[in-house]
């Protein structure tokens, strides 16, 4: 009994130092999940100090919003749909849109309707709801390694298991693997955080193995029309259809895409794909989250959509990234090299680096990068358990060529630094991540 006085005494007490107004009685008790966060996705999308550099974020560059588009687009959404923007939209979405999106994403083989789509308040809301109607205490999500940090803020609260996915298995322990699973979480497209693209072969044979254990494949893909060097990879989405199947869709892909990296994130528009039993499923989530999607927001995506403006930025976005991501590299090169390991990637928005030395701590040198006016993205947030402290992720997409220059500038100036701190010192700075 003792003891569980003095947990609860100290519960209390890591309550207590979250941040907010002074009450005026006892604040209540969060529950313990709130307690496993991490504070880096608030600084990624928060106020940044003046002059300080933001490689942590996956955010697009503003400049690239269309807003002449917007603009039009919203004039004609408010002509269109006069009142119903304004107005509750249904739980699954406003009917001109989901047909939009399932014919965008019908093709030979595959036969989609508006039964087959959920609009969702951008692409992580997806992930939530497929994790709230899915999963329960103790079940297992077979993830790709490292894993977003956003599913893993979304699922935290259910108590869920994690087994790493692994792409180069032979195809009985894939099996295997997805049959012991509640259902598998995927981005073969520029993965985040690594920015890996996984070979079609590799696609194929997940795809085979899921299949044959009868598993709900999600496929996250915020990152599809981002290649800069080669052709686009197809889809494990796009790959199911190879069988070509005729009547209504009944593969066990679940697509997940958004508007968020080829329009503008401020829309908060994405959507899920997939059998129609399954997104009414999925559906029962959003009824008791937010009931519905913006009606003016899924009003104005439509008009957006059907006017082709994210097919219209592509290039130019596509050019603006290609050179980011190589001033990114190098100058990753002429300043991190000595303490890291890194690939250039050949799409998305990220840069990984791996510590050559397996011992060094990117947790402990983030406040020391901080300081120096630079931030990122630690191992350790893509790992459930947060033990992946030898590896970082850098974004290329949201700076110029030059302060991605000084951003790697200042961070090689902040390893060095934090190399020859003392050890406790290194303590010190990953609590002010908690």
């Amino acid at each position: 009994m003792e003891q569980q006085r003095n947990d609860r005494r100290r519960d209390d007490a890591q309550d207590d130092d979250r941040p907010g107004d002074v009450m005026s009685g006892p604040r209540p008790r969060f529950a313990a999940w709130t307690r496993t966060t991490n504070a880096i996705t608030r600084h990624m999308v928060g106020v940044q100090p003046p002059g300080s550099i933001n490689l942590a974020g996956g955010l697009p560059a503003p400049e690239i919003y269309p807003l002449d588009a917007v603009r039009a687009a919203t004039q004609r959404a408010l002509d269109r749909f006069g009142q119903r923007a304004l107005a509750y939209s249904p739980v699954a979405g406003i009917p001109e849109l989901r047909a939009l999106i399932a014919a965008r994403y019908s093709c030979p083989g595959r036969r989609l309707g508006p039964e087959n789509v959920l609009i969702t308040s951008g692409g992580l809301q997806a992930l939530d709801f497929i994790g709230r109607v899915l999963v329960e205490a103790g079940d297992t999500i077979l993830a790709q390694f490292p894993t977003y940090l956003g599913a893993i803020d979304a699922w935290r609260p259910l108590g869920a298991r994690y087994a790493h996915l692994d792409w180069t298995a032979p195809h009985a322990v894939q099996s295997a693997a997805a049959a012991a699973a509640k259902f598998i979480y995927s981005v073969p497209n520029f993965s985040n955080p690594t920015g890996a693209l996984v070979p079609l072969e590799r696609r194929r044979a997940l795809l085979a193995a899921c299949r044959e254990a009868g598993a709900v494949l999600v496929e996250d893909d915020p990152y599809g029309a981002l290649f800069y060097d080669g052709p686009p990879v197809p889809t494990m989405f796009d790959l199911e259809a190879e069988r070509g199947d005729e009547g209504p869709y009944r593969g066990n892909v679940v697509y997940l895409g958004t508007l968020s990296k080829s329009i503008g994130p401020g829309l908060r528009i994405g959507w899920a794909v997939g059998e129609a039993g399954l997104i009414q499923g999925i559906s029962l989530g959003k009824q008791g989250s937010d009931i519905g999607t913006a009606a003016f927001t899924q009003a104005v995506a439509v008009e957006l959509l059907e006017a082709g403006v994210d097919r219209d930025v592509h290039d130019r976005m596509i050019a603006t990234y290609r050179r980011r991501r190589d001033a990114l590299v190098a100058a990753a090169r002429a300043h991190l090299s000595l303490r890291f390991d890194f690939e250039a990637p050949v799409g998305g928005m990220f840069l990984w680096l791996t510590a050559k030395d397996p011992a060094f701590d990117t947790d402990g040198l983030w406040q020391v990068a901080f300081d120096e006016g630079v931030s990122y993205a630690p191992s350790s947030v893509f790992d459930s358990a947060g033990r992946l402290k030898n590896a970082l992720r850098l974004n290329f997409t949201l700076n110029r060529e030059a302060d991605l220059e000084e951003g790697a500038r200042r961070l090689g100036r902040a390893v060095e630094r934090h190399l020859q701190r003392p050890r406790d010192a290194g303590a010190a700075s990953r609590e002010t991540m908690t």
